[in-house]
């Protein structure tokens, strides 16, 4: 292993990957955020949230609730009531969670000209080899191995 290679271990990168499949879909951030101003009900997450049906809204809920970022309470009222909130856990998502928005926001436009130019500077070049993970499914096909560094965890 060079010098230049850190090791992480495979249950750190189990957690990353866990946490960034969570904040990574299309609208946990989007509720995180609308419950970081204070509880809310499920239909005014709803009206809030532009384009997601009920049952994605009930998915993403459940999710966040499992992982333990938000509370669902539920009132015993006709009809019944549930409003929901962050956690202590979850309100320490918030400002990661606004950083990443505020960069997203502050740095969009460039990442939009650097799109446009690589599709421009792409076009006129013959397609590429399939990557390695698309060639996985491929019978045919096996990706090449490293002894045992599967068993070491990922190096970065």
């Amino acid at each position: 292993m060079s010098p230049s290679h850190t090791f992480v271990p495979q249950s750190a990168c189990v957690a990353v990957r866990d946490v960034l499949n969570r904040v990574g879909d299309k609208w946990s951030v989007l509720v995180i955020v609308l419950l970081g101003e204070g509880p809310r009900r499920f239909s005014e997450l709803k009206r809030s949230i532009d384009g997601i049906s009920q049952r994605m809204l009930t998915h993403t809920l459940r999710g966040l609730e499992r992982d333990g970022l938000l509370t669902r309470t539920v009132f015993p009222t006709v009809p019944p009531r549930v409003d929901y909130a962050l956690t202590d856990l979850g309100r320490t998502l918030l400002e990661p969670v606004r950083a990443l928005g505020a960069w997203a926001q502050a740095n969009g436009e460039r990442i939009h000209r650097a799109r446009e130019q690589y599709d421009t500077a792409t076009a006129d070049e013959p397609a590429a080899p399939r990557p390695l993970a698309a060639r996985a499914s491929d019978p045919g096909l096996q990706a090449p191995t490293r002894g045992n560094a599967s068993r070491r965890g990922p190096q970065l």
